[in-house]
């Protein structure tokens, strides 16, 4: 570079911040006005408690007996499910990817609401584990042997829903 060239630059620099200055008075102050300050008191709104419902829970006998029963109903619908479950399967692979509205696609909608309605069986015992885990957390109390019969539950229905899913799929277009 040269010697010109080397002096016009920090000068150019130079000049150029020069521009960037300029007088207080030209711009607000950013110091706290009075409008910005927190004067007097505030007090928290008195809030009620929240009262919580007892859930009734009806069912007769002790509550391993009401747990082997719903753990049973489902099963029992499960069964129910795995029987239909082969048919429908048939019917949905005999439908190919046919066309929405066509007599083949609506067979298989019909097939895969059959198996829908029977999976609707084991999830009614899954809601009332439900109801019975919720109703024991809100009293405190041991929630073990419920736990362990929803968890059996689940696992039925989320093999329905794994089956459902997939006879969907080979049904949509």
């Amino acid at each position: 570079m040269s010697c010109p060239a080397r002096l016009a630059l920090p000068a150019f620099c130079a000049l150029a911040l020069s521009a960037c200055a300029g007088t207080g008075e030209d711009y607000p102050s950013l110091a706290i006005r009075d409008v910005e300050r927190a004067k007097g008191q505030f007090e928290p709104i008195p809030v009620a408690p929240i009262d919580v419902p007892e859930i009734p829970v009806n069912y007769e006998g002790s509550l391993e007996g009401r747990l082997a029963t719903l753990v049973e109903s489902a099963r029992a619908a499960h069964a129910r499910f795995t029987r239909s479950e082969g048919s429908a399967r048939r019917t949905v692979a005999g439908t190919g990817r046919a066309a929405v509205g066509s007599d083949n696609w609506g067979a298989a909608q019909v097939a895969l609401s059959d198996l829908e309605s029977i999976r609707s069986d084991t999830a009614i015992a899954l809601a009332d584990l439900d109801i019975l885990h919720i109703a024991a957390s809100i009293a405190a109390e041991d929630r073990v042997q419920i736990d362990a019969a929803r968890e059996t539950v689940i696992a039925l229905v989320q093999q329905e829903d794994a089956a459902l899913a997939e006879l969907r799929a080979r049904v949509t277009p």
